[in-house]
Protein backbone atom coordinates (compact mmCIF):
# COMPACT_ATOMS: atom_id res chain seq x y z
CA UNK A 1 0.00 0.00 0.00
CA UNK A 2 3.07 2.40 0.73
CA UNK A 3 4.70 1.43 -2.60
CA UNK A 4 1.59 2.37 -4.36
CA UNK A 5 1.19 5.42 -2.65
CA UNK A 6 4.40 6.95 -2.95
CA UNK A 7 4.15 5.40 -7.36
CA UNK A 8 0.52 7.54 -6.95
CA UNK A 9 2.06 10.63 -5.54
CA UNK A 10 5.17 10.53 -8.44
CA UNK A 11 2.54 10.20 -10.86
CA UNK A 12 0.55 13.08 -10.04
CA UNK A 13 3.94 15.24 -9.67
CA UNK A 14 5.46 14.18 -13.48
CA UNK A 15 1.61 14.75 -15.38
CA UNK A 16 1.07 18.22 -12.87
CA UNK A 17 5.16 19.03 -14.30
CA UNK A 18 3.88 17.77 -18.42
CA UNK A 19 0.45 20.10 -18.24
CA UNK A 20 2.21 23.27 -16.74
CA UNK A 21 4.59 22.64 -19.69
CA UNK A 22 1.58 22.16 -21.95
CA UNK A 23 -0.17 25.03 -20.11
CA UNK A 24 2.64 27.19 -21.45
CA UNK A 25 2.06 26.87 -24.81
CA UNK A 26 -1.59 26.88 -24.55
CA UNK A 27 -1.04 30.37 -23.00
CA UNK A 28 0.27 31.39 -26.55
CA UNK A 29 -2.86 30.36 -28.11
CA UNK A 30 -6.14 32.19 -28.72
CA UNK A 31 -8.60 33.08 -25.81
CA UNK A 32 -11.10 30.47 -26.71
CA UNK A 33 -8.64 27.92 -26.89
CA UNK A 34 -6.54 28.69 -24.10
CA UNK A 35 -9.54 28.24 -21.77
CA UNK A 36 -10.15 25.13 -23.15
CA UNK A 37 -6.77 23.91 -21.96
CA UNK A 38 -7.13 25.12 -18.76
CA UNK A 39 -10.07 23.03 -17.93
CA UNK A 40 -8.76 20.05 -19.43
CA UNK A 41 -5.73 20.53 -17.34
CA UNK A 42 -7.94 20.91 -14.23
CA UNK A 43 -9.84 17.81 -14.94
CA UNK A 44 -6.19 15.79 -15.33
CA UNK A 45 -5.06 17.30 -12.43
CA UNK A 46 -8.16 16.28 -10.76
CA UNK A 47 -8.59 12.30 -12.26
CA UNK A 48 -4.86 12.21 -10.90
CA UNK A 49 -5.43 12.98 -7.37
CA UNK A 50 -8.47 10.76 -7.43
CA UNK A 51 -6.43 7.88 -7.86
CA UNK A 52 -3.81 8.96 -5.69
CA UNK A 53 -6.67 9.10 -2.89
CA UNK A 54 -7.67 5.77 -4.02
CA UNK A 55 -4.67 4.00 -3.42
CA UNK A 56 -3.81 6.01 0.06
CA UNK A 57 -7.65 4.99 1.37
CA UNK A 58 -7.57 1.24 0.47
CA UNK A 59 -9.65 0.77 -2.68
CA UNK A 60 -10.01 -2.72 -1.78
CA UNK A 61 -11.64 -2.50 1.69
CA UNK A 62 -13.84 0.05 0.39
CA UNK A 63 -14.74 -2.23 -2.86
CA UNK A 64 -15.77 -4.81 -0.42
CA UNK A 65 -18.02 -2.49 1.54
CA UNK A 66 -19.76 -1.40 -1.78
CA UNK A 67 -20.33 -5.24 -2.62
CA UNK A 68 -21.41 -6.15 0.48
CA UNK A 69 -23.98 -2.46 0.07
CA UNK A 70 -25.33 -3.71 -2.97
CA UNK A 71 -26.05 -7.14 -1.77
CA UNK A 72 -27.81 -5.84 1.28
CA UNK A 73 -29.80 -3.86 -1.10
CA UNK A 74 -30.82 -6.22 -3.11
CA UNK A 75 -31.83 -8.59 -0.33
CA UNK A 76 -34.25 -6.36 1.47
CA UNK A 77 -35.47 -5.21 -1.96
CA UNK A 78 -36.45 -9.18 -2.36
CA UNK A 79 -38.43 -9.10 0.91
CA UNK A 80 -41.20 -5.98 -0.34
CA UNK A 81 -43.55 -8.19 -2.23
CA UNK A 82 -43.92 -10.62 1.31
CA UNK A 83 -44.26 -7.20 3.95
CA UNK A 84 -47.05 -5.78 1.39
CA UNK A 85 -48.80 -8.83 1.27
CA UNK A 86 -49.14 -8.61 5.34
CA UNK A 87 -50.42 -5.16 4.94
CA UNK A 88 -52.66 -5.95 1.91
CA UNK A 89 -54.00 -8.27 4.53
CA UNK A 90 -55.72 -5.11 6.36
CA UNK A 91 -56.04 -2.51 3.96
CA UNK A 92 -56.79 -2.04 -0.13
CA UNK A 93 -53.76 -1.32 -2.39
CA UNK A 94 -54.02 2.85 -2.26
CA UNK A 95 -53.76 2.86 1.50
CA UNK A 96 -51.17 0.84 1.25
CA UNK A 97 -48.86 2.21 -1.15
CA UNK A 98 -49.44 5.50 0.70
CA UNK A 99 -48.52 4.12 4.20
CA UNK A 100 -45.17 2.94 2.61
CA UNK A 101 -44.30 6.06 1.22
CA UNK A 102 -44.81 8.02 4.24
CA UNK A 103 -42.80 6.43 5.56
CA UNK A 104 -40.05 6.15 3.31
CA UNK A 105 -40.22 10.06 3.21
CA UNK A 106 -39.42 9.90 6.88
CA UNK A 107 -36.80 7.96 6.15
CA UNK A 108 -35.41 10.75 3.30
CA UNK A 109 -35.88 13.22 5.59
CA UNK A 110 -31.82 14.16 6.09
CA UNK A 111 -31.24 13.74 2.26
CA UNK A 112 -33.86 16.55 1.70
CA UNK A 113 -33.02 18.56 4.74
CA UNK A 114 -29.08 18.70 4.20
CA UNK A 115 -29.83 19.26 0.69
CA UNK A 116 -31.38 21.72 -0.92
CA UNK A 117 -31.29 21.81 -4.56
CA UNK A 118 -32.43 24.83 -7.40
CA UNK A 119 -33.78 22.88 -10.39
CA UNK A 120 -34.51 24.60 -13.81
CA UNK A 121 -37.59 24.50 -15.48
CA UNK A 122 -36.87 21.56 -17.89
CA UNK A 123 -35.48 19.70 -14.84
CA UNK A 124 -38.36 20.51 -12.64
CA UNK A 125 -40.96 18.98 -15.23
CA UNK A 126 -38.30 15.63 -15.67
CA UNK A 127 -38.35 15.64 -12.08
CA UNK A 128 -42.01 15.33 -12.03
CA UNK A 129 -42.73 12.75 -15.05
CA UNK A 130 -39.75 10.15 -13.33
CA UNK A 131 -41.73 10.87 -9.99
CA UNK A 132 -45.31 9.59 -11.38
CA UNK A 133 -43.94 7.00 -13.21
CA UNK A 134 -41.67 5.86 -10.51
CA UNK A 135 -44.30 5.99 -7.40
CA UNK A 136 -47.89 6.19 -8.08
CA UNK A 137 -47.88 4.47 -11.41
CA UNK A 138 -45.41 2.12 -10.75
CA UNK A 139 -46.57 0.95 -7.35
CA UNK A 140 -50.20 1.07 -7.63
CA UNK A 141 -50.13 -1.18 -11.13
CA UNK A 142 -47.25 -3.41 -8.92
CA UNK A 143 -49.62 -4.03 -6.10
CA UNK A 144 -53.01 -4.32 -7.74
CA UNK A 145 -51.27 -6.89 -9.74
CA UNK A 146 -49.87 -8.44 -6.63
CA UNK A 147 -53.45 -8.09 -4.95
CA UNK A 148 -54.65 -11.00 -7.62
CA UNK A 149 -51.55 -12.76 -8.03
CA UNK A 150 -48.86 -14.53 -5.64
CA UNK A 151 -45.66 -13.20 -4.32
CA UNK A 152 -43.92 -15.96 -6.10
CA UNK A 153 -45.14 -14.45 -9.38
CA UNK A 154 -44.74 -10.93 -8.94
CA UNK A 155 -41.27 -11.59 -7.79
CA UNK A 156 -39.95 -13.57 -10.75
CA UNK A 157 -41.41 -11.01 -13.23
CA UNK A 158 -39.16 -8.26 -11.19
CA UNK A 159 -36.17 -10.64 -12.51
CA UNK A 160 -37.01 -9.30 -15.98
CA UNK A 161 -35.60 -5.78 -14.88
CA UNK A 162 -32.09 -5.49 -16.40
CA UNK A 163 -32.68 -7.49 -19.51
CA UNK A 164 -35.46 -4.13 -20.13
CA UNK A 165 -32.73 -2.06 -19.22
CA UNK A 166 -30.19 -3.45 -22.00
CA UNK A 167 -33.21 -3.42 -24.20
CA UNK A 168 -34.22 0.54 -23.20
CA UNK A 169 -30.31 0.64 -24.20
CA UNK A 170 -30.45 -0.31 -27.39
CA UNK A 171 -33.61 1.39 -28.69
CA UNK A 172 -33.17 4.94 -27.28
CA UNK A 173 -29.78 4.87 -26.26
CA UNK A 174 -28.24 4.01 -28.73
CA UNK A 175 -26.11 1.11 -27.72
CA UNK A 176 -25.86 -2.31 -29.19
CA UNK A 177 -26.26 -5.99 -28.19
CA UNK A 178 -24.63 -8.46 -29.44
CA UNK A 179 -26.17 -11.95 -30.19
CA UNK A 180 -25.60 -12.86 -26.50
CA UNK A 181 -27.11 -9.97 -25.50
CA UNK A 182 -30.19 -10.40 -27.71
CA UNK A 183 -30.44 -14.55 -27.02
CA UNK A 184 -30.94 -13.11 -23.15
CA UNK A 185 -33.55 -11.06 -24.20
CA UNK A 186 -35.11 -14.01 -26.00
CA UNK A 187 -34.81 -15.93 -23.02
CA UNK A 188 -36.58 -13.67 -20.52
CA UNK A 189 -39.15 -12.81 -22.58
CA UNK A 190 -39.76 -16.46 -22.71
CA UNK A 191 -39.36 -16.79 -19.32
CA UNK A 192 -41.48 -14.42 -18.18
CA UNK A 193 -44.40 -15.77 -21.07
CA UNK A 194 -44.03 -19.07 -19.16
CA UNK A 195 -44.58 -17.95 -15.95
CA UNK A 196 -47.44 -16.10 -16.71
CA UNK A 197 -49.20 -18.67 -19.18
CA UNK A 198 -47.63 -21.70 -17.72
CA UNK A 199 -47.95 -21.08 -13.72
CA UNK A 200 -50.04 -23.18 -11.39
CA UNK A 201 -53.54 -21.69 -11.63
CA UNK A 202 -54.81 -23.66 -8.56
CA UNK A 203 -54.94 -22.19 -5.54
CA UNK A 204 -51.94 -21.78 -3.77
CA UNK A 205 -51.87 -21.17 -0.29
CA UNK A 206 -54.05 -17.57 0.58
CA UNK A 207 -54.01 -16.91 -3.29
CA UNK A 208 -54.16 -17.74 -6.82
CA UNK A 209 -51.93 -16.15 -9.20
CA UNK A 210 -53.93 -15.03 -12.28
CA UNK A 211 -52.73 -13.47 -15.43
CA UNK A 212 -54.31 -10.27 -14.94
CA UNK A 213 -51.80 -9.84 -11.76
CA UNK A 214 -48.73 -11.15 -13.74
CA UNK A 215 -49.55 -8.27 -16.76
CA UNK A 216 -49.89 -6.24 -14.47
CA UNK A 217 -46.55 -6.25 -12.68
CA UNK A 218 -45.43 -6.56 -15.90
CA UNK A 219 -46.86 -3.53 -16.88
CA UNK A 220 -45.84 -1.95 -13.76
CA UNK A 221 -42.33 -2.71 -14.84
CA UNK A 222 -42.47 -0.97 -17.96
CA UNK A 223 -43.01 2.14 -16.12
CA UNK A 224 -40.52 1.82 -13.56
CA UNK A 225 -38.39 1.57 -17.18
CA UNK A 226 -39.72 5.03 -17.80
CA UNK A 227 -38.33 5.84 -14.06
CA UNK A 228 -34.75 4.93 -14.50
CA UNK A 229 -34.46 6.65 -17.85
CA UNK A 230 -35.91 10.35 -16.36
CA UNK A 231 -33.74 9.82 -13.12
CA UNK A 232 -30.85 8.83 -15.38
CA UNK A 233 -31.09 11.99 -16.64
CA UNK A 234 -31.36 14.47 -13.99
CA UNK A 235 -27.79 12.24 -12.50
CA UNK A 236 -26.54 14.12 -14.95
CA UNK A 237 -26.53 16.85 -12.84
CA UNK A 238 -27.22 16.59 -9.47
CA UNK A 239 -26.26 13.67 -7.43
CA UNK A 240 -27.87 10.48 -6.78
CA UNK A 241 -29.18 10.41 -3.71
CA UNK A 242 -30.90 13.69 -4.04
CA UNK A 243 -32.45 13.10 -7.17
CA UNK A 244 -34.07 9.74 -5.11
CA UNK A 245 -35.30 11.78 -2.30
CA UNK A 246 -36.87 14.51 -4.22
CA UNK A 247 -38.56 12.20 -6.37
CA UNK A 248 -40.03 9.92 -3.11
CA UNK A 249 -41.17 13.43 -2.10
CA UNK A 250 -42.85 14.21 -5.05
CA UNK A 251 -44.32 11.13 -5.73
CA UNK A 252 -46.09 10.96 -2.26
CA UNK A 253 -47.80 13.91 -2.55
CA UNK A 254 -48.97 12.42 -6.14
CA UNK A 255 -50.27 9.57 -4.37
CA UNK A 256 -51.61 11.81 -1.26
CA UNK A 257 -53.29 13.93 -4.34
CA UNK A 258 -54.76 10.46 -6.01
CA UNK A 259 -56.11 8.60 -2.45
CA UNK A 260 -57.82 12.47 -1.45
CA UNK A 261 -59.32 12.58 -4.90
CA UNK A 262 -60.31 9.55 -5.16
CA UNK A 263 -62.14 9.46 -1.88
CA UNK A 264 -64.10 13.29 -2.99
CA UNK A 265 -64.89 11.57 -5.93
CA UNK A 266 -66.66 9.20 -4.30
CA UNK A 267 -68.15 11.16 -2.14
CA UNK A 268 -69.78 13.22 -4.45
CA UNK A 269 -71.23 10.61 -5.70
CA UNK A 270 -72.45 9.21 -2.51
CA UNK A 271 -70.44 5.69 -2.91
CA UNK A 272 -69.37 3.58 -0.11
CA UNK A 273 -66.45 4.82 0.47
CA UNK A 274 -63.60 2.99 2.40
CA UNK A 275 -61.66 5.76 4.87
CA UNK A 276 -58.27 5.58 5.81
CA UNK A 277 -57.50 2.87 8.17
CA UNK A 278 -55.81 3.56 11.13
CA UNK A 279 -56.80 2.57 14.79
CA UNK A 280 -57.61 -1.34 14.30
CA UNK A 281 -54.49 -1.62 11.66
CA UNK A 282 -52.80 -4.28 13.53
CA UNK A 283 -49.07 -4.15 15.02
CA UNK A 284 -48.17 -6.82 12.23
CA UNK A 285 -49.56 -4.41 9.47
CA UNK A 286 -47.68 -1.47 10.98
CA UNK A 287 -44.01 -3.52 10.99
CA UNK A 288 -44.49 -4.87 7.78
CA UNK A 289 -45.71 -0.87 6.37
CA UNK A 290 -42.41 0.30 8.40
CA UNK A 291 -40.00 -2.17 6.86
CA UNK A 292 -41.15 -1.51 2.89
CA UNK A 293 -41.03 2.30 3.48
CA UNK A 294 -37.84 2.46 5.93
CA UNK A 295 -35.48 -0.53 4.63
CA UNK A 296 -37.33 -1.38 1.04
CA UNK A 297 -37.50 2.21 -0.17
CA UNK A 298 -35.45 4.45 1.83
CA UNK A 299 -32.46 2.44 3.22
CA UNK A 300 -32.11 0.04 -0.19
CA UNK A 301 -31.87 3.25 -2.10
CA UNK A 302 -29.03 4.34 -0.20
CA UNK A 303 -26.90 1.36 0.19
CA UNK A 304 -27.37 1.12 -3.97
CA UNK A 305 -26.31 4.55 -4.70
CA UNK A 306 -23.34 3.90 -2.36
CA UNK A 307 -22.62 0.79 -3.37
CA UNK A 308 -22.26 1.36 -7.21
CA UNK A 309 -20.05 4.34 -6.37
CA UNK A 310 -17.57 2.05 -4.58
CA UNK A 311 -17.66 -0.99 -7.27
CA UNK A 312 -18.02 -2.00 -11.11
CA UNK A 313 -21.58 -1.33 -11.76
CA UNK A 314 -21.69 -4.15 -13.96
CA UNK A 315 -20.68 -6.59 -10.93
CA UNK A 316 -23.42 -4.75 -8.46
CA UNK A 317 -26.09 -5.41 -11.07
CA UNK A 318 -25.82 -9.45 -10.07
CA UNK A 319 -27.05 -8.49 -6.86
CA UNK A 320 -30.61 -7.13 -8.80
CA UNK A 321 -31.42 -10.52 -8.98
CA UNK A 322 -31.57 -11.36 -5.45
CA UNK A 323 -34.56 -9.88 -5.24
CA UNK A 324 -37.07 -12.00 -7.49
CA UNK A 325 -34.83 -14.96 -6.06
CA UNK A 326 -35.21 -14.35 -2.39
CA UNK A 327 -38.97 -12.95 -2.79
CA UNK A 328 -40.28 -15.98 -4.88
CA UNK A 329 -38.46 -18.37 -1.89
CA UNK A 330 -40.23 -16.35 0.88
CA UNK A 331 -43.63 -16.75 -0.78
CA UNK A 332 -43.32 -20.68 -0.93
CA UNK A 333 -41.57 -21.36 2.47
CA UNK A 334 -43.62 -18.32 4.23
CA UNK A 335 -47.22 -17.83 2.11
CA UNK A 336 -47.70 -21.61 1.23
CA UNK A 337 -47.29 -20.97 -2.57
CA UNK A 338 -46.72 -23.18 -4.74
CA UNK A 339 -45.11 -22.65 -8.15
CA UNK A 340 -46.01 -25.10 -11.46
CA UNK A 341 -43.22 -27.23 -13.23
CA UNK A 342 -43.12 -24.10 -15.90
CA UNK A 343 -43.34 -21.28 -13.46
CA UNK A 344 -39.61 -22.70 -11.86
CA UNK A 345 -38.36 -23.35 -15.77
CA UNK A 346 -39.60 -19.56 -16.91
CA UNK A 347 -38.31 -18.39 -13.39
CA UNK A 348 -34.73 -19.92 -14.19
CA UNK A 349 -34.83 -18.46 -18.02
CA UNK A 350 -35.66 -14.80 -16.61
CA UNK A 351 -32.78 -15.13 -13.58
CA UNK A 352 -30.10 -16.77 -16.20
CA UNK A 353 -30.86 -13.31 -18.76
CA UNK A 354 -30.76 -10.85 -15.96
CA UNK A 355 -27.24 -12.44 -14.64
CA UNK A 356 -25.42 -13.38 -18.41
CA UNK A 357 -26.11 -9.32 -18.63
CA UNK A 358 -25.41 -8.03 -15.39
CA UNK A 359 -22.28 -10.22 -14.71
CA UNK A 360 -20.50 -9.25 -18.11
CA UNK A 361 -18.52 -6.28 -18.66
CA UNK A 362 -14.84 -4.61 -18.20
CA UNK A 363 -13.21 -3.57 -15.29
CA UNK A 364 -13.93 0.26 -15.55
CA UNK A 365 -11.28 2.95 -14.58
CA UNK A 366 -10.79 3.82 -11.10
CA UNK A 367 -12.24 7.63 -11.55
CA UNK A 368 -14.93 6.32 -12.83
CA UNK A 369 -16.38 4.76 -9.61
CA UNK A 370 -15.45 7.59 -7.48
CA UNK A 371 -17.39 10.09 -9.13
Amino acid sequence: MVVEAWRADALVHWRENALDAVAAVCRRAEPGARRLCDSKREMAVRTAKGRNIAAKSGGGSFRFLGYGACALAGTLWGTGFYWGRLALDEMNVEHMVLYRFLFACVGMAPVILSHRVRLTAGEARTLLLAAAFGVPIQFLLQFHGLALTTVSHASLMVGAIPVLLAAAAALFAGERLDWLGWLALCGSTVGAAMVVLGGDRATTGRETPSLAGDLLVIASLISALAWILLSKKLMQTHSPPVVTAYTIYSGTAMLVVWVAGSWLFASLRHENVEPMPFAHVSVRAWVALAISGLLCTATTTLLWNWGIHHVPASRAGVFLNIEPALGSVLGVELLGERLGPYAWLGGALILGAAIILTARGHEPELEVILE
